[in-house]
């Protein structure tokens, strides 16, 4: 790492995991083989390359229906942190999301899955993509083990969604990786 690299500015609002008190204190641990030894989310992952969802492994709660997961970059320069991804309805016997889940509202797999959108304005995953010179942005992948299911649809903000989790948290984790811009050539 050189020495000029920093982190940005945080927005203003803190992630949406911080706002959920769950019923348990056992945590979840969620990881992803996309990211790399030094805490970085592997390229293909980010927006300025193929922009496909990264997979991911988590550990299981007790009496979990449901999985929700949310991902956040706190340090875009913004007032709310960057909503990458909201997707809820996870049955509770998965652990794990393969890499590329399609940007649609209603998944095919894992079954009865919801995206919502993310800050960009479509379904599932967008990736990375923090501005040139703005330094490394952490991205916070939030786990929720639900005690039921959120009978929302993908139109569902993510406040929204926040009060739904508020109410049905069994447990939850988190993993943070970083990235930042490639460097123009």
């Amino acid at each position: 790492m050189s020495e000029h690299r920093h982190h940005p500015e945080h927005s203003g609002q803190a992630i949406t995991i911080m706002k959920v008190d769950p019923i348990l204190d056992t945590g979840i641990v969620i990881t992803s083989r996309a990211q790399q030894p030094d805490g970085s989310l592997a390229d293909r992952h980010s927006a300025y390359h193929d922009n496909i969802s990264p997979p991911l492994n988590w550990t299981n709660a007790p009496d979990v229906k449901a999985w929700a997961i949310v991902v956040e970059d706190p340090d875009a320069p913004r007032e709310a942190p960057f909503v990458h991804w909201m997707i809820w309805n996870i049955r509770g016997e998965i652990h794990a999301l393969p890499e590329g889940l399609p940007n649609t509202d209603f998944l095919a797999t894992p079954q009865g899955g919801i995206q919502g959108r993310n800050d960009m304005g479509g379904y599932g995953w967008f990736g990375p993509r923090p501005p040139a010179g703005h330094g490394v942005h952490r991205y916070y992948f939030q786990i929720f083990a639900l005690d039921d299911f959120i009978p929302m649809g993908p139109e569902t903000p993510l406040k929204d969604l926040l009060n739904a989790l508020k109410g049905a948290t069994i447990a939850k984790g988190e993993m943070m990786a970083t990235y930042e811009a490639p460097n123009p050539q």
